[in-house]
Formats: C-alpha cells, structure tokens, sequence
C-alpha cells in the first residue's frame, strides 16, 4: 500500500495546503479547459501578431461553502475577474438529507457557464442539492462544470442519475473518500 504522504492524516497542515493547491489548480485549468473560447489575434510588446484564444463572456464560479471556498484562489489565480457565488449546504446527521441554508448567485447566473466547486464528493446529496437550488435560477444541468478532488464511485453515480446532463471533473474515484479535508485545509481539525 502507498500512502500519499501530504494526505495522511500525519502530514502538517502546510504539506496539506500545498498539495491540495497544486490538485486544486490542475482541476480548475480542466474546467476552464471545457468552458467556450473564441480566437483572436494578440499584438505581443514587439510588435509580432499571435494568434490566440479568449474565453467567451459569461462563465462563473460556485463554490458550496465551507470545503469548496478552498478551490476559489485556485480559479481566481486563472481568472482574475471571474463573478463567483457561494452557497451553503449542511447535512442532517441523522438522514443524510442536504438543507440549504444560503445562496448567493450573480444576479445574470441563468446565462452562464458554471464551474460549481466542491472538493470532496462522498455521497452526492450536497452537490444534488446545489444543483437544483442553481436550476431554480434558471440554470441548466448541461452548463454546469462540477470541480472535484476527490469522488466515489456513488456519489458521482448519483449525480449523473439524477442530473445527467452535468459534467464531473475529478482527480480520484475510489470507494473512500477523504472526509477530514475541509477540516485540514482550514486548520480547523
């Protein structure tokens, strides 16, 4: 067995940070690698002209509060001046059932592309709930980019059930899913 040594829970919280940074920001380029471009023609500082991509207008990000507020700067660090909302969503601890207790969009959400940011997918409740609260603005299931570290295999399963339209990016799927990241991220642990 290998142990992934800044995952372990014996790791400092600084390993941890940086190594989740580093996945957070190889999943975030991914997304953005998904969103619409148009090309365009750069004029470089001597004077050569250099044919290039933009983004189309009209892409954000949400992050489901507390844990996906750590893949903000990720997206921020590539996107300077993209819009971002917040949403927050809790468990009851006793039947699983997601309640949303905030939401916060741009007020134009139902036109963009959305990257929905939310590291750790264990049983999918949350994200399914995220994604009817952003249906209920109008958005659509297909222009929903769902960030993750780290899925299981049934919590992505049940998204994909229930929203089969929306696109799931992922650095692991395994039955186990690291339940201590916001914790450890936060320094909260």
């Amino acid at each position: 067995k290998i142990e992934i040594i800044p995952f372990s829970r014996k790791s400092s919280r600084g390993d941890f940070v940086f190594s989740a940074d580093r996945l957070i920001r190889l999943v975030v380029e991914e997304g953005l690698n998904q969103l619409p471009y148009t090309e365009c023609t750069v004029t470089t500082p001597t004077g050569h002209k250099y044919e290039g991509v933009r983004f189309e207008k009209g892409n954000c990000g949400v992050s489901i509060m507390r844990s996906g507020e750590a893949m903000e700067q990720g997206l921020r660090d590539c996107c300077r001046s993209i819009r971002i909302g917040k949403i927050l969503i809790q468990s009851d601890e006793e039947t699983q059932r997601a309640k949303v207790y905030y939401a916060k969009f741009p007020p134009d959400i139902y036109r963009r592309k959305v990257l929905l940011m939310y590291p750790i997918l264990s049983t999918g409740n949350t994200v399914i709930e995220a994604v009817k609260v952003l249906v209920e603005h109008g958005v659509q299931p297909s222009v929903i980019i769902l960030l993750s570290l780290f899925s299981t295999p049934h919590g992505a399963k049940s998204i994909i059930q229930e929203f089969p339209e929306i696109t799931i990016l992922t650095t692991e799927v395994h039955p186990v899913a690291p339940t201590h990241f916001g914790q450890k991220y936060f320094g909260t642990d």
